[in-house]
């Protein structure tokens, strides 16, 4: 499969500053033994691999806005066209040396996204999608899972750092979908979560109060991969909400009735 010019530049993107993670998770290993812990330098390192893809991209689409985790809204002079990127998605698992995170950079239309990279530079997976034209790991397509039954499925989910209200909610809604389900995971990536869900890995994953950028990039994933995408109570504007409910074809409804029953 050749992948579409917009990809390219994604990936592009996405594995030059790859590079440098790659070099920052290994000095990060060393740093666990300090008693300040490597919390400032991942926090640079962050700051490092989003200025360089914002200069990877401005190269290639000079025009296009931007809104990025670390520095926020920057509108270009194509208001209608947006990079949103989230430099470094699993930023605690990075921090504590779990090799389990990656660089989300997606394609927002007038607010509809239309294409997406997530990159896991571990395992070097390259997770991409461009609206109307599939989803792909690396050359291989991607298809949701086939599974029918919540007793058969796996989901992935994710919950609120300590700072954040929402705990008692989450609670709330976790506890059906274990008793109805082969099991939940909680893998502290939404990028690689809703990847999982387009591969077929996961069934479904929900989330609340995520931002544009933990999920503009998977969602473009998990529809071309043949999957449903909503918000949990049942609207679409899921970037606005951060309410985010993805799913195969078949446990997206009675997923989506659990949780609201739930809450």
């Amino acid at each position: 499969m050749i992948a579409p010019p917009v990809i390219n530049i994604m990936a592009g993107a996405a594995r030059k500053a790859a590079r440098g993670l790659l070099r920052d998770f290994g000095e990060v290993e060393q740093l666990q033994v300090s008693l300040k812990g490597p919390a400032d330098f991942v926090s640079a390192a962050d700051r490092r691999v989003e200025n360089l893809l914002r200069r990877e991209l401005r190269k290639a689409r000079p025009e296009y806005s931007f809104l990025c985790e670390e520095s926020g809204p920057e509108p270009g002079t194509d208001t209608a066209n947006q990079w949103v990127i989230d430099p470094l998605d699993g930023t605690t698992n990075f921090l504590h040396g779990i090799p389990h995170f990656a660089i989300s950079i997606a394609l927002v239309r007038e607010g509809d996204p239309i294409a997406g990279v997530v990159y896991n530079p571990i395992s070097d997976e390259l997770y991409w999608a461009e609206k109307g034209s599939g989803a792909f790991v690396n050359e291989r397509r991607l298809r949701v899972s086939a599974r029918r039954q919540m007793d058969d499925a796996v989901f992935a989910t994710g919950f609120p750092y300590r700072s954040r209200p929402g705990f008692d909610r989450f609670f709330r809604l976790l506890e059906p979908v274990i008793r109805a389900s082969a099991g939940v995971r909680r893998f502290g990536s939404a990028a690689l979560d809703l990847a999982y869900v387009a591969a077929g890995r996961v069934e479904g994953f929900w989330e609340v109060g995520l931002q544009p950028w933990d999920i503009a990039a998977g969602i473009v994933l998990v529809r071309e991969a043949g999957g449903y995408v909503s918000e949990i109570y049942g609207g679409r504007d899921v970037l606005q909400t951060g309410n985010i409910l993805a799913a195969n074809d078949h446990l997206h409804t009675p997923l989506g009735e659990l949780l609201r029953s739930a809450a």
